[in-house]
Order: structure tokens, then sequence, then C-alpha cells
């Protein structure tokens, strides 16, 4: 019997991953909050909006209506980004199969979540509004990939997390092609942390990228874009094992070091062409603080994940009594606090911030 599944969120990311799993003869539907893209791909077999160029199937569908994307689906994957997930996953809950646990799900969002006890990971969050069914039983799916590239067929791997080996084994085989390759894991609280802290990370190496190479910083080359990977990936890993990882080798896999060089390097990068953008733009200008720049986002015209993740991963390194000074103070910087410059000497040097 021939799988149904729905891809909750139509972003590149969502898109793209609809996109392979309906080239496997797979009935495939993807739900979309804009109608305007829901429309693109149902009349155009295109979402001109966050995946321009790339024809998609005509088996891929779209909706505007979240319970009939989801209803009766055996894979659910939830796509939508971080600030948006919790409002996502209640508007679901009404559908009857995920009440009665008759579906599988996996997440490929990336960052923390808030609530009242402070921001948490992904799926231990959405377990508190899960039916108790799905409780250990969710997947996280993460890795060096861009949308871009993926849609295109472009070779990529990813890892697939769960408490639950069967259900990480399900998704594997759903997502797999000889161009994406997909690997079990069971450190879930690792590969989550791992997913969230590198978009902080690569918004700092942004804008060193751009102090480099516009000139402005004649200090600083490519060893210096190293060490600041180097030093980010052992704030990775400090955060993650703060959390409860409980394997050190997921930070030096795809979902670790893997995750971040691409998030760092690649010119698909939202928030790599952030940092480069509060250099070459002044881009954090109209915005007073990081709260301000979090409730006013869209204006940016893209979205940086990473600025949410720094806010709480500030939050969390406090609370936790972690040194993070590449992650802090770009949340000050963000905050307004300090200026690039400042900040880049402050982290690269070795001063507190």
């Amino acid at each position: 019997m021939n799988s149904q599944i729905a891809v909750l969120g139509a972003g590149a990311w969502g898109t793209a991953i609809a996109k392979v799993i309906s080239e496997k003869n797979k009935e495939v539907i993807i739900w979309s909050y804009e109608e305007s893209v829901r429309d693109d791909i149902n009349k155009n077999n295109l979402n001109t909006r966050y995946l321009p160029d790339v024809k998609l199937p005509n088996s891929l569908k779209s909706t505007s209506n979240i319970e009939e994307a989801a209803e009766g689906k055996d894979f659910i994957i939830y796509a939508v980004p971080s600030l948006f997930l919790l409002d996502t996953l209640k508007k679901s809950l009404l559908v009857n199969s995920i009440r009665d646990g008759k579906t599988t799900i996996a997440v490929i969002t990336k960052g923390f979540l808030p609530t009242d006890n402070g921001p948490r990971l992904i799926l231990e969050t959405m377990e508190d509004y899960l039916p108790g069914f799905f409780r250990q039983s969710l997947v996280y799916i993460s890795g060096p990939s861009h949308a871009e590239e993926v849609s295109i067929g472009k070779v990529t791997g990813l890892i697939a997390a769960s408490e639950n080996p069967k259900n990480s084994i399900r998704f594997r085989d759903l997502i797999k092609n000889p161009r994406l390759l997909v690997y079990s894991s069971l450190d879930v609280r690792g590969v989550q942390a791992a997913a969230a802290a590198k978009n902080v990370i690569a918004i700092a190496f942004g804008m060193l990228d751009a102090l480099k190479t516009s000139g402005k910083a004649d200090q600083f080359g490519d060893g210096t874009e190293s060490l600041l990977l180097a030093a980010g990936l052992n704030e990775i890993q400090i955060l993650g094992m703060a959390l409860g990882a409980t394997h050190p080798e997921t930070f030096t896999s795809i979902s670790g070091i893997g995750d971040l060089d691409v998030t760092c390097r690649s010119i698909h990068g939202r928030n790599r062409r952030f940092g480069r953008d509060i250099i070459e733009k002044n881009i954090l200008n109209p915005f007073k603080n990081i709260d301000d720049l979090i409730s006013r986002i869209s204006e940016i015209g893209y979205l940086p994940e990473g600025v949410a993740a720094a806010k709480y991963i500030k939050i969390l390194a406090e609370k936790h009594k972690l040194r993070m000074p590449i992650s802090i103070g770009l949340c000050k910087l963000l905050n307004r606090e300090l200026e690039p410059m400042e900040l880049c000497k402050n982290i690269l040097v070795g001063w507190d911030v």
C-alpha cells in the first residue's frame, strides 16, 4: 500500500523535501500558510517565492487547510520556521489521526522554542502538546543541506535522529535516494542542539567574511575564519552536552561540523547572508534591540533563524553557566550593545564580551 505523506510548511526546505519524496512515486501534499504559494504549486508546479526555478512534480499538491493536509497521513513532516512551529502544531492537534497516534511524525525545523520554563529543544516541547503516543517516538532530521541543492539532486547527507530506532529507519527509507543519503542516530538532543546553534555561529562568520573581503579589517584572513569555525564548534558541543547530548561524536559528524561548515560557507546560507548584511548594509540600524528585531523579522526579507537562537542560547548559557563568548557576544551585538568590529576583535583575540 502506498504511504500518504504531508509536509507542513511550504518554505524552501519543506518544498525540497516534499519534492524528493514525491519523486519516489509517493503521495505527498504540502501545507502552505500563504495561499499565493499554494496556488503557484498547484497551477504552475512551482514555488516561485521560496524555491524559484525548480520544477515540481505534477503529483505534488498543496493546500492551505492544515486538517486537509494532515488527516489520515502515514507520515507528517513539520517544516515551518521555529517562530511559527508551536502555532502550526496547535492547529494540527485537531487532526484525528494525530489525536489517535496513527501517524509517524518528523521535524526538519531548526532552533529552540520559547516556553514558560525558558527556551527548550523542539522535540521535547512538541511532546508536551502531542498525545502520549508520540513520547520518545518523534524523529528529528538535520544535516549539512540546502534546499537549493537537494531539490536539483546535488549529493547531500542527512541525519534522522530518534529515541525510537524504528521510526528513524522509517523516515530514512522514506526520504533517501541515490543522491540524498540519510543516516540514523539515537542522539536526538545532540543533533537538535547542533542544528540550532550553528545558525548563530554562521551569522558571526558572515560578519567576519564581509569584514575580510571588504578591506575594512586587513587583520582577518582565511585562517581567521577557520579559527572562528573551530571555536564555534566547541561552543556547539559545550551547549549540546549541557542539554543532554549522548554521543560526543555527534559534533564531529555531518550533523555537527558538517552542518556548521556548510551553513557558514555556502552562498545559500541565510544566516551567513544576514551576517554579511550587518556589515555591508547596516541591516540592524532600524531595530532598537534583539526583541524588536525578532518581532519585525519579516522586514528583513528572508528569515535568519540564528537571530532568535542567539537570544535563547544566551539564556541557556547563563542558566547552565556555560562559557560561550561567540554566541553571547552575537546576542549582545543583535541587542545593539556591541559593534561588529568590537565583537570580532573580542572573540578572536580572546577578550571577554
